[in-house]
């Protein structure tokens, strides 16, 4: 027996359409005298996705949601997800590309983990097979650059001070 919790609820109203991940809810537009359409997910308080919405054919009232047009948005918010994924991940992940003095080639990487006690953060270095050289925590705003990397590599991989 299926618990009523687990099922999602899906609703298919006019203005409101979920299928149990995602909420759209047609809104009017504090702006203009027009309509949004706001797209969140579950679990979220806020939307991922506003946009302008069309209105009807009387030019009063939004038009109606419909399956093709919840599809669309879905697909839409579930992109700005995960491009905001991919922006954070390269904020928080940077690597670079060295030859030491002694003609080796090595890529350093820095990698943050925020929190909200304190972020840290971790400088790698790597070989050209992948294997790890070496691994010391740095502060989270320590700036990974070439001359950073060389300097540390140069330096026997020592821990930053």
């Amino acid at each position: 027996m299926q618990d009523a919790t687990d099922t999602p609820d899906i609703l298919q109203e006019p203005r409101l359409w979920s299928d149990g991940r995602w909420t759209a809810r047609v809104i009017k537009n504090e702006d203009d005298d027009g309509w949004a359409v706001a797209m969140t997910l579950q679990g979220e308080s806020e939307p991922a996705l506003v946009g302008p919405w069309t209105m009807g054919r009387d030019k009063k009232n939004p038009k109606p949601l419909d399956v093709s047009a919840f599809n669309t948005l879905v697909k839409t918010a579930s992109e700005v997800i995960r491009r905001h994924e991919q922006q954070l991940h390269a904020q928080l992940n940077k690597n670079v590309t060295i030859t030491t003095v002694q003609g080796q080639r090595l890529r350093v990487a820095l990698a943050i983990v925020p929190d909200e006690e304190g972020a840290t953060a971790t400088l790698s270095a790597h070989d050209d097979l992948g294997e790890e050289l070496a691994r010391v925590p740095v502060p989270p705003s320590f700036k990974l650059t070439p001359a950073s990397a060389a300097a540390w590599a140069d330096a026997g991989f020592e821990r930053s001070r």
